[in-house]
Parts: C-alpha cells; sequence; structure tokens
C-alpha cells in the first residue's frame, strides 16, 4: 500500500471523486472532525455508558466523554507518526497532508462508538435475540443469508460505517461525505459478517454498505484478501485508532471504579502502577535513532497460579475482563482448587471479600489473581485466604482455597 493513495483528501459522496483538498480556512479533514462534533448521533453518545450505569449524582465517564478523551489521545499518536514519517522522508506527492494524521486519527476516535447501541455489548445481544428468537424473527424470510446474518448477529462497528455513509431519507447522498481516509480509519474489521469469528462475531460492515466500503477500500488502495466473503487488510491509521480506544478504557474504567468505590485507594494506585515500569520515570523518545541508546528487553515467564485448562481474556463472560478493563491476562477454568504464587514475590493487597489478591513478583510485575465471576456477591464465603497484605511468597506457596 502506498501513502499517495491511503491518505486521500477525496470525499465519498456518490457519483462524485473530485478531489476537495484546496485552499480553506479548515482542512477536509478538519471539517470531517467539525462534523462529528456537531452531529446528533454524536450528542447522543452522552446517553450511552460506558462500562458502568450511570449514577445520577457521581460523574463517571459516558460514551461521549469517552469519546473525547480517545480523539484526544488519538490526535497525539496521530501527531506522533506524522512526526516519524517525515524524518523517514516518505515520498509523498502533497507533504503537507502528513500533517494530517492527527486531525485524522482523532476523528477516527470521535466515530468509533457512534454506532454502539446502549448498554454496548448486551445492547448488541438484545438486537440479536430480537431477530433471532423474537418477533424480528418474521423478517428473515424477507432477506437474503447475508442480510439475515447482520441482523442476527448485531454489530456496533457496522453501524457507525453505515451511520456515516447511508443516504437516510431526506438527508444528502452520502451522509456525512466525510474523505475516504477518515471512514477507513474507523473500521477495525474491514470484512463482511459471514468472514466474523463465530466466538466474538466481530465485522465492519453491513450488506446494504458492502458496495461502500468496496469504494472506500478501491480509493485508498488498501489490499483485498478476498472476494466471497470480502475481506481486506485493515488502513494502517485503524491501529492508532485502537491504541487510543484502548489507553482510555483501560485507564478511566479504572477511576470509574474508584469514584464508585468499587475499589480501594490502595487497590487503584496497585493497578495503576502495574501500567508502568517504576524504574523508568522519565517520557521515552519512539522515535530516537541514536543506536547507542538501544534496550535490551528480558523475557520474563510466570506459571499459572492455578492448574486447569487455559484461554483467551477475549473469552471472558464479563465485558470488564474481556475488554480487559483492568489489563491484559488468561483465562484458566481450574481442575485444582488449590491458588499458589505464580512465582517469588510479595502480597500487595487482599479484596475483603477474599475473591482477588494483589500480587508483584520478583520483576516487578504486578498482576491481580481474580477467582470467578461476580464472586464479589459472596462475601468471602467459600474462600480460604492464608496470606495477608506483605507477605513474600516463594514459587508454588499456597495462596488460597
Amino acid at each position: 500500500m502506498d501513502w499517495n493513495q491511503l491518505l486521500s483528501a477525496h470525499r465519498y459522496h456518490p457519483g462524485s471523486t473530485t478531489s476537495l483538498f484546496h485552499s480553506h480556512d479548515r482542512s477536509q479533514f478538519q471539517r470531517d472532525y467539525d462534523r462529528l462534533i456537531f452531529s446528533s448521533p454524536f450528542r447522543r453518545l452522552q446517553n450511552k455508558t460506558q462500562v458502568f450505569p450511570l449514577p445520577g449524582n457521581i460523574f463517571v465517564h459516558n460514551r461521549l466523554t469517552h469519546s473525547l478523551e480517545v480523539a484526544s489521545v488519538g490526535r497525539s499518536l496521530g501527531n506522533k507518526v506524522s512526526q516519524f514519517l517525515k524524518q523517514q522522508q516518505v515520498e509523498i506527492e502533497n507533504p503537507e497532508i502528513l500533517e494530517e494524521i492527527g486531525t485524522i486519527v482523532s476523528t477516527g476516535c470521535l466515530a468509533h462508538d457512534l454506532g454502539n447501541p446502549p448498554f454496548g455489548h448486551s445492547g448488541e445481544e438484545a438486537i440479536s435475540y430480537f431477530f433471532s428468537e423474537g418477533e424480528g424473527l418474521y423478517f428473515k424470510k424477507l432477506l437474503s443469508d447475508e442480510e439475515w446474518n447482520d441482523l442476527s448477529h448485531f454489530e456496533g462497528n457496522a453501524n457507525t460505517f453505515r451511520l456515516l455513509t447511508h443516504s437516510f431519507n431526506g438527508r444528502r447522498p452520502g451522509g456525512y461525505t466525510m474523505t475516504y481516509t477518515t471512514l477507513a480509519s474507523i473500521v477495525k474489521y474491514p470484512f463482511e459478517s459471514t468472514k466474523a469469528n463465530p466466538k466474538g462475531f466481530k465485522y465492519g460492515f453491513f450488506q446494504s454498505e458492502k458496495d461502500i466500503f468496496r469504494q472506500v477500500a478501491g480509493e485508498l488502495g488498501i489490499r483485498q484478501l478476498g472476494d466471497h466473503p470480502l475481506q481486506y487488510v485493515r488502513h494502517p491509521l485503524v491501529y492508532l485508532v485502537e491504541a487510543a480506544d484502548d489507553i482510555c478504557y483501560q485507564i478511566m474504567d479504572i477511576e470509574d471504579s474508584h469514584k464508585l468505590r468499587i475499589l480501594s485507594y490502595d487497590e487503584t494506585v496497585a493497578i495503576l502502577e502495574s501500567f508502568y515500569d517504576k524504574n523508568e520515570d522519565k517520557e521515552d523518545d519512539i522515535f530516537n535513532e541514536d543506536k547507542d541508546k538501544k534496550k535490551i528487553v528480558k523475557s520474563i515467564v510466570i506459571s499459572s497460579p492455578i492448574t486447569g485448562i487455559s484461554a483467551n481474556l477475549d473469552t471472558a463472560a464479563d465485558e470488564a475482563f474481556a475488554s480487559r478493563m483492568m489489563g491484559d491476562g488468561a483465562i484458566v477454568t481450574p481442575t485444582d482448587e488449590i491458588v499458589v504464587a505464580p512465582d517469588d514475590g510479595e502480597i500487595i493487597f487482599v479484596f475483603d471479600t477474599k475473591h482477588a489478591v494483589g500480587f508483584t513478583t520478583k520483576d516487578g510485575i504486578s498482576m491481580i489473581i481474580h477467582i470467578g465471576i461476580d464472586t464479589v456477591k459472596l462475601g468471602g464465603q467459600g474462600f480460604s485466604v492464608l496470606v495477608k497484605a506483605g507477605d513474600k511468597m516463594k514459587k508454588g506457596d499456597t495462596i488460597m482455597k
């Protein structure tokens, strides 16, 4: 793929491919950003929850505040990449368009949650259930198999692309008529629903917008992987939008947990500190090309604290874990009732409800050993914790039963 194509100021508009990159008080990509900021679908994000229900008098994040924060982080990431490409002297016909990468990523971040229904994944499941098991089952006979697959496995990401591009009744053709690059930057899953993984069922566009995405990909020179089902590689800027989203929800949801008194101050500090290397309290220049300053990266292997069958964290039944709100990790379905220290280290905290223990290894890696889903409701019943905060542990020492 070629940056000369990937960064395009052409706008999606049925019947028109005229470049609109001309002298203006705002660049075309800034106009994309402003169209979203002033739009009704964007304002409606204030009534959609992030992770926690809106509690009224405590100001936790909703989808609107989350999207604004993601846009801020995305702009910084985009500016870093812009700086890097200029340092690499990437051959591009219009060098000033590199300056717009921060704005493009920021706009993609603003839009990334537009199509999500209220209550997030639970809302998607409710819509899917309406069609697959409820009154909506009537429509199955009126649709193609591919169209029915879209409705019976509703996906908010595909709905975002539809909101931005669909020619709704009474509206101008082409929806928001965004630039092709902005549209491509939000499509995390550039394939149709028949290609989706049955476990997660993520995809990027409905059948009704399939030809629109084909046009976007063609305009930008995005590489196609298959036609039946239709599948492409990601636009490179999608990775920055996704990274900004991941950074924000991991940090901000922990902040909300503390505000709602789900996590104590000490627990919050322990979780947040696990994101950082305590020995490096300075900003790294990721684009420093001084070869004398290369870091030596050490691989560390940590054992499982429990015997059982492991699985990817994405498959967790609880969205807070599946979305990695508290960091990365793994699921282990136990075949044993004993929880042991995964490495030499120290117990940092023990939840009052005994279902979770904070642990730091001898190499300074912090983790939470969390037992079960919704086990906080047990109030400690069924757990026998044999340690307390400050205890030094050897690998294999019993922590709880």
